[in-house]
């Protein structure tokens, strides 16, 4: 078994209000979780209006599976969101015990 965890940074530049962060955030969450069946959670700067991190995570019998489903997952945000701007993305995969 495999875990794969993935960090990405977002800058939201038209976003106005934490009201409007959350309805972005909230959409993004949803639909990465209904199209790939991963977990997702802003993890920092949840007080900032244009800025989020969103913290992903599958887990898998094979490292190349976590690694596919987190790029493509990355992939669909940049496709179907092109009003923000990745900043960084990360993937790492950790074999469990």
């Amino acid at each position: 078994m495999h875990v794969g965890v993935c960090r990405v940074q977002l800058r939201l530049p038209e976003n106005q209000s934490l009201k409007g962060k959350r309805r972005v955030i909230k959409s993004i969450t949803t639909r990465l979780h209904n199209k790939f069946n991963v977990s997702v959670a802003e993890v920092d700067n949840q007080h900032s209006w244009q800025l989020a991190t969103l913290g992903l995570a599958c887990v898998s019998t094979h490292k190349s599976h976590n690694d596919e489903t987190l790029s493509n997952a990355i992939r669909f945000i940049t496709q179907n969101y092109p009003e923000l701007e990745l900043l960084s993305s990360r993937i790492e995969t950790f074999p469990a015990p």
